[in-house]
């Protein structure tokens, strides 16, 4: 018997129309698809209806894969692709693996010499980059920084000095409650000069996405509440 695939299927990152954001090719895919592995039971199922999927879900298998989950869990999450079934692993928001606990599974799926079919769709992060005007040729996403001192100052200036002197552009997230926190601190502690680009509700109807110096944000400090932000420096 032929061993199924492993598909990285994209969503959406807001309320999106989908032609805004998936290729029909992508939505067609999933469509016959049986067996999920998801982040969220409730918004994977949501997200499939939306899609225009029609199976009943009790008839489906849905697999949860989170920052808790066990190596033996995950290494059973694939075992319909040794029947020759597919799986569609399915991000929370945006594209699965980026700053996504998927990349736990396609790991193991390269070990197991599984064929991998990743799909076009929209990441906040590389979307962001190339509306910032920065580097786009020499870029590093680092994530969350650090949330204690003084490791979260010496990140920082270690980020600020490579962009600086490498021209690599350092972008980076933070939990949405603590995003004004973090630009206070930003704006604090970052040299007037630097380049910051505040990247919000990327694809999204209320989308902003600016790139000042930090001199110029903090005469006109924008307030960003619990929307999704990308910061990028440079």
């Amino acid at each position: 018997m032929n061993k199924g695939s492993l598909y990285l299927f994209p969503t959406f990152l807001g309320e999106q129309a989908l032609e805004d954001v998936l290729p029909q090719g992508n939505i067609d895919k999933i469509l016959d698809c049986e067996h999920f592995i998801v982040e969220e039971l409730r918004t994977a199922r949501r997200m499939l209806r939306k899609l225009g999927y029609k199976k009943d879900f009790d008839t489906c298998h849905f697999a949860l894969l989170n920052e808790h989950s066990k190596d033996f869990e995950v290494e059973n999450m694939l075992e319909p692709i040794t029947q020759g079934k597919n799986i569609f692993l399915m991000s929370e928001a945006g594209l699965p693996c980026i700053a996504d606990p998927g990349a736990k599974v396609t790991a193991l799926a390269q070990r197991k010499d599984i064929n991998i079919v990743p799909l076009v769709g929209p990441s906040s992060i590389y979307l962001s980059l190339m509306a910032s005007g920065f580097n786009g040729q020499n870029f590093a996403f680092v994530g969350y920084l650090p949330i204690k001192e003084p490791e979260r100052l010496k990140t920082l200036k270690r980020l600020e000095t490579r962009a600086r002197k490498e021209n690599q552009t350092q972008i980076f997230i933070e939990t949405p409650y603590r995003n004004d926190k973090l630009l206070d601190y930003l704006l604090q502690h970052l040299s007037e000069e630097t380049m910051l680009c505040i990247a919000t509700d990327v694809s999204l109807q209320t989308q902003s996405i600016h790139s000042k110096t930090i001199k110029q944000w903090r005469q006109l400090r924008p307030s960003i509440g619990k929307r999704n932000t990308i910061f990028l420096i440079n």
